[in-house]
Order: C-alpha cells, then sequence, then structure tokens
C-alpha cells in the first residue's frame, strides 16, 4: 500500500517536473487585446496600392515560357479582385494622391501587362472595358518594330513576329483611355556577359563584361547605353501613341540607380519591379505582384491578401574564402555545392561575405570585386550572388566591413585613450579600425561600396560589426575636432565624465549610423533604391540600454535606420554557456519585443561555432541539434526572422537533415 502510495507520489512529482519544463518552452502570453493583428487583417496604409504585373493572355494555354495566363483565368482574378473590394486605379490617380490630390481607395490595384503582346488588344483591352479598370501596357520597343517577316528575338528564343504588337496595333490601343502606354526599354531587354565567369545578367542594370577587352564598360560606356536606349523607345512610344511615356516597366525586374536618374531626366515618373509588397505613391520605385498561369484562383487570393504580410527571413551567413580556390574547377566545384546547399536547406536569404578575411582577424586586407581602394582577390562576388539568385532562389545581401580595412598609413585608425596614462594607441584586443571621423577616411570607405555597386547585383547590404566605437574611443585628432565641432569638450577627461558621458555616446551612436546611412545613399544610387540594409548589433546594448557606451550602438536607432536589426544571438559567445542559452535567447527576444513593431524587422543570428575553443586550435562545430533547439526556442518566443554564421558547406554544418525544418518558411512533408 505505501509503496504504490509512493509510486504515485513519485510519477506525479516526475509529471510536475516535466510540465515545468515544458512551460519553459510555451511563449509568453498576451491578453486577447495586446496581441497584434494579423497582416491579413489589417487596413492598407492610406495611399498604397498593390501592383500586379501580367505578361501574356491565351485561350487555350498558359504558355510559362512568356508567363502567360489564361483568358478565363484573367477573367476569374479580375471578378474576385471587384467582388472583395479591390478596384484598379490609373497612373493618373496615383500621381494625383502623390501631389496631395484624392487619396487612393482603400484596396487600390494597379494592373500591369508587360512586353507589349497583341493579345492585349484582342483578349485584355475588352475585359478591362467591361470592368471599366484602367491598366499599363508596357511594350519593348525592337519587338514593335520588328518587321512582318521577321521573327521576334525573345531573349535567346525566336518568336512568331504575330505574338506581339506592331506600331499600328499599338496606337489603336492608345486610344482607349483606360490604357497608359509606359516602356519596358527599347533593345535591352536581355542578357549581358556580366562576369568574367561568364555568367548572363539583365542588361539595363549591369556593366557589361567586354571579354574580348578583358575589362567591364566604363561608366561613361554604361550611361551611354543607357540614354541612347532610353531615347529610343520614349521616341517610339511618343510616336506612336501621340504621348510621352512616364512608367518604366524594369525588364526582368532589376533595377539599377544609374539607370533611373538617367530616366528620371527623360521624363519618367513610376518605375515597376518584380519586388514584394504594397507600393506608396510617395515613392516612384513600385513593386509588383507577378502573375502566372500557374496560380489558380485560391493562390491568387491568398497572395493578394498577404500582400503586406512581413516577409520572414532565414538566412545562413556564408564566407567566399569557403568557396575560393585558385584551381578553377575546385572552385566551380565549390560554388555548385554551395548553391545545392542553399536550394536543400529551402531558405530565403544569404548573407554572403563581399570581403576576404582567411585569417579571421577581422581585418579587411582583400576583397573580392573590382574596386579601387584595396587588392582583389578574386573578381567572384557577382558570379557567387548570381548563382545564388537564379539557381537557389534566395536573395542575396553583400556582407561589408564599415571601418576594418587595411589601408595605408594615411588613413588614420581609431585611437583608444588610456585614462592612466592619458595616452593614445590603437587597441590590440579590438577590431583595426579607421577612424570614421577623418574625411579621407570616409571617401575611401564610400569609393569601396561605390566599386561593389557598379560590379555585383545583389538585393541588400550587411554591415558587419565593427562598426562600433567603445567608451574610451575614437580618441584621435579627427575624433576630438568632430566632438568639438558638436558642441562637445575635445578633451576625453572631460568627455568620460558624468555631465558629458551619456551625449558624447549619444554624439558616436548617431555618427556611425549616419555614416552607414551615407554608404547606403552610394549604393542605392548605383544598384537601385530597393537595395535594402541589415546590420549587426551586439547583444548587450539589446539587453542593457547601459551597454551602448561601450559599443555606440543602439537598438533604438538600427530599427529607425535600417531594414533590419540583426543581434548576435550567440550565447556562448556572450560567456552565457549552453545550460543558460534557452533563457538568455528569451531576454534577447522579450528586449527587442518591448519595442513595437521591432520584431518584424529584427533578424536574429545565431552562431554554428563556439569560438571558445579558438585557442586550442579550430574553433568546435556546435551540434546541429543544439543549433535547432536554439532556432525552435526563438519561434516558439515570438522571433519571426533569424539566421546563423557560419555555414561551413564543406563539412556539411550544420547538418541540412537536423535544421532544414527550423529554417524553412516552406512546408516539409513528414519524413
Amino acid at each position: 500500500m505505501a509503496m504504490n502510495y509512493l509510486s504515485r507520489l513519485m510519477s506525479g512529482l516526475l509529471a510536475l517536473v516535466l510540465l515545468a519544463g515544458c512551460a519553459k518552452d510555451i511563449p509568453p502570453y498576451l491578453a486577447p487585446d495586446q496581441r497584434p493583428l494579423a497582416a491579413q487583417e489589417r487596413a492598407w496604409p492610406v495611399n498604397h496600392y498593390l501592383a500586379l504585373a501580367y505578361h501574356a493572355v491565351q485561350d487555350d494555354k498558359a504558355d510559362q515560357t512568356f508567363l502567360a495566363v489564361r483568358t478565363d483565368q484573367l477573367l476569374s482574378q479580375l471578378s474576385w479582385l471587384r467582388s472583395a473590394g479591390y478596384q484598379a486605379v490609373s497612373v493618373d490617380q496615383i500621381l494625383a494622391a502623390r501631389d496631395g490630390g484624392p487619396a487612393l481607395p482603400p484596396k487600390a490595384v494597379l494592373l500591369s501587362f508587360d512586353d507589349g503582346y497583341r493579345d492585349f488588344e484582342t483578349r485584355v483591352l475588352p475585359l478591362l472595358r467591361s470592368f471599366q479598370w484602367p491598366a499599363v501596357l508596357a511594350p519593348v520597343g525592337s519587338w514593335l518594330d520588328t518587321p512582318a517577316d521577321r521573327e521576334v528575338k525573345f531573349g535567346d528564343l525566336a518568336t512568331e513576329r504575330s505574338m506581339f504588337l506592331d506600331r499600328a496595333g499599338l496606337a489603336r490601343v492608345a486610344r482607349s483611355p483606360l490604357v497608359e502606354v509606359g516602356a519596358h526599354t527599347f533593345a535591352q531587354h536581355k542578357g549581358i556577359q556580366g562576369n568574367p565567369q561568364g555568367n548572363t545578367l539583365p542588361a539595363m542594370a549591369n556593366r557589361q563584361y567586354l571579354a574580348d577587352a578583358q575589362r567591364y564598360e566604363t561608366e561613361a560606356e554604361f550611361e551611354q547605353r543607357l540614354r541612347e536606349d532610353a531615347r529610343a523607345i520614349s521616341a517610339a512610344v511618343a510616336e506612336t501613341t501621340g504621348r510621352k511615356p512616364r512608367v518604366w516597366v524594369w525588364p526582368y525586374g532589376a533595377a539599377s540607380g544609374t539607370a533611373q536618374r538617367i530616366l528620371r531626366e527623360a521624363g519618367y515618373e513610376l518605375f515597376l519591379t518584380l519586388d514584394d509588397g504594397l507600393a506608396d505613391v510617395r515613392r516612384p520605385e513600385v513593386p509588383r505582384m507577378l502573375m502566372s498561369g500557374e496560380d489558380d484562383i485560391t493562390a491568387v487570393a491568398y497572395r493578394v491578401a498577404d500582400a503586406q504580410a512581413p516577409r520572414m527571413l532565414r538566412v545562413a551567413h556564408v564566407d567566399l574564402d569557403y568557396v575560393y580556390d585558385p584551381d578553377p574547377q575546385q572552385q566551380g566545384r565549390n560554388l555548385d555545392r554551395l548553391v545545392q546547399r542553399m536550394a536543400d536547406l529551402r531558405i530565403n536569404t544569404v548573407f554572403l561575405q563581399a570581403y576576404s578575411d582567411p585569417v579571421g582577424d577581422g581585418l579587411v586586407r582583400q576583397v573580392y570585386f573590382p574596386n579601387r581602394v584595396l587588392p582583389m582577390r578574386a573578381d567572384l562576388f557577382n558570379r557567387v550572388a548570381w548563382q545564388l539568385k537564379s539557381r537557389a532562389g534566395v536573395r542575396v545581401y553583400a556582407w561589408m566591413p564599415v571601418l576594418s580595412l587595411d589601408l595605408d598609413a594615411s588613413h588614420p585608425r581609431v585611437q583608444r585613450w588610456d585614462p592612466a596614462t592619458r595616452a593614445t594607441a590603437v587597441d590590440p584586443a579590438q577590431y583595426q579600425r579607421l577612424s570614421p571621423f577623418h574625411a579621407g577616411n570616409r571617401a575611401a570607405i564610400g569609393q569601396l561600396y561605390e566599386d561593389l555597386s557598379a560590379h555585383a547585383a545583389f538585393d541588400g547590404l550587411l554591415f558587419h560589426d565593427d562598426a562600433l566605437l567603445s567608451d574610451f574611443e575614437d580618441a584621435g585628432p579627427d575624433a576630438l575636432r568632430a566632438y568639438a565641432a558638436a558642441g562637445l569638450p575635445a578633451d576625453m577627461a572631460l568627455l568620460r565624465a558624468d555631465g558629458q558621458r551619456q551625449a558624447w555616446t549619444r554624439m558616436k551612436s548617431r555618427a556611425l549610423v549616419d555614416f552607414t546611412l551615407e554608404l547606403t545613399a552610394k549604393v542605392r544610387a548605383i544598384r537601385g533604391a530597393g537595395v535594402l540594409t541589415a546590420r549587426n548589433i551586439f547583444a548587450q546594448p539589446v539587453l542593457d540600454p547601459r551597454a551602448e557606451e561601450w559599443f555606440a550602438q543602439n537598438p533604438d536607432d538600427f530599427l529607425a535606420a535600417y531594414d533590419w536589426t540583426a543581434p548576435m544571438a550567440m550565447p556562448l559567445m556572450e560567456g552565457v554557456g549552453y545550460a543558460g542559452a534557452a533563457p538568455w535567447l528569451d531576454r534577447l527576444v522579450d528586449a527587442m519585443r518591448r519595442r513595437p513593431g521591432a520584431l518584424d524587422r529584427t533578424v536574429f543570428e545565431l552562431q554554428s561555432m563556439d569560438w571558445r575553443t579558438a585557442h586550442s586550435g579550430e574553433a568546435k562545430p556546435i551540434d546541429a541539434e543544439v543549433l535547432a533547439g536554439w532556432m525552435r526556442r526563438l519561434k516558439l518566443r515570438g522571433a519571426l526572422n533569424f539566421g546563423y554564421y557560419p555555414d561551413d558547406f564543406i563539412q556539411d554544418h550544420p547538418r541540412v537533415d537536423a535544421i532544414r525544418s527550423q529554417m524553412t518558411t516552406s512546408w516539409l512533408p513528414a519524413p
């Protein structure tokens, strides 16, 4: 009897222990009135709209060579949109709302049709008339002008001339008040060789690599090619329709800041991409949802309803040093392994190292793209980025240093002040960084970012964690002059006094943010306004506001300045240990959650290596199951976006089979 009682007691205690353990993994409770609305339930912001990108419309098939939809699919989609309360709007309405006129309707939609297919006149326009809905038609000039007895060169595919409108057909279509004729280039809807390895990139957005001359187009040659094309298509549309085009549709959705500057000078006001999300009348860049015959009406409804849902990031950090090999064949095999692994992981984003750091000391001595500042180890970044984008279907962020560049002695370094001796010197225990307060340093770093943008196609920038200043930095003469110009003492002892320390800390934090924003502007001017930004932040400034003083990093500044804030969620690096990792990660997520909307734009970066073991040899890989458990913990706590560093695709670490179910945002079948 006593044994049965004791057995039941022990079982009960065991159950309580198990429940207590499980309770740690239960997400924190939020009252119903504190829970955010799902993206599908939120009203669109005022003067935002959804743009839809159509191509060919066919009766008996939906040939995906031309991204076609069937006529009955188009009718079904337009009918669903109208019944669900959506309203197509014209370019005139968008520009009027931009200029302070009547606001767009609450669920505004811009319909656009690319390439100039003849079926726009025979199939699309009758439907537009029946709905009384406007649309944009963007023809390609060289296809429009192809003689009747010739085939159209659709990329590398010879296509029947009858598929495309001629000038007479375009003139008839343009008479309808429902049709806005835009431009889709004259002769640049094609691929060009974009690097020495022979990758084909969109012509309008990239400099051409001239293989015979073994060089890239110069900036002047690139701009001349763009200007000639813009003049030709603008003249063709104006001559045919009697109206100057004002909407530009980027071929393949690939934008270019350089091209956009030239096109704005030519009178274009809207620039249509294939990026995600809603368009805003205040911005000339218009993201669009690509429509194809592969989606039934249910899929279309879900995609439209999710248009303003935040994009969840699943990120692998990739060291390009792992891909590089002096043997081109081995380098090609390394690249193939990387691409296959990223596809197998089913992630959507890669933070790709654009610089070389084989020593691992954080000082950048070489980069992987042509430039005016540092030696080029190999012209490799553009090739790997494009292969990842085109073959693995991921977005690529160029992971770049901010200050830790190994330049000559004319570029002063960050100086640390020693309170005991009052001497200043470079801190040997910290990143060797260029002073951000020196004009020559800023110019050189800016040139490096410009050259990256001119020679590579990428979706975003990740600013490395080397953009920091301690509570004893920067004590160099350029920094002291900057402090004085900001109204602060030009004396380190006074700056560190209680009355000045907070103002000094805030000044440095803002200075680093402002510098990265300068670099962002340089990149977007060349690469396009759609380039997104992320910046690494150490965990301590997120967890403890006092830590801003030690790093010159503030999470609220980051959230205001960048598209993504990237805390280094690395418990072992912070000295927490395996046993305390889970509650530490909870604290980190909770600290960001307290900032309204922050989790939508925060990507937590886990560690896949234990660098504490590096002193005894190579750093030890963290067990993939442990890493997967940390990912699970982040999700249970409410984190939407996360990744890990580094990815060793050569050694399959972390193992794909262990982390894929946690990393992917796609549905996976049961094993």
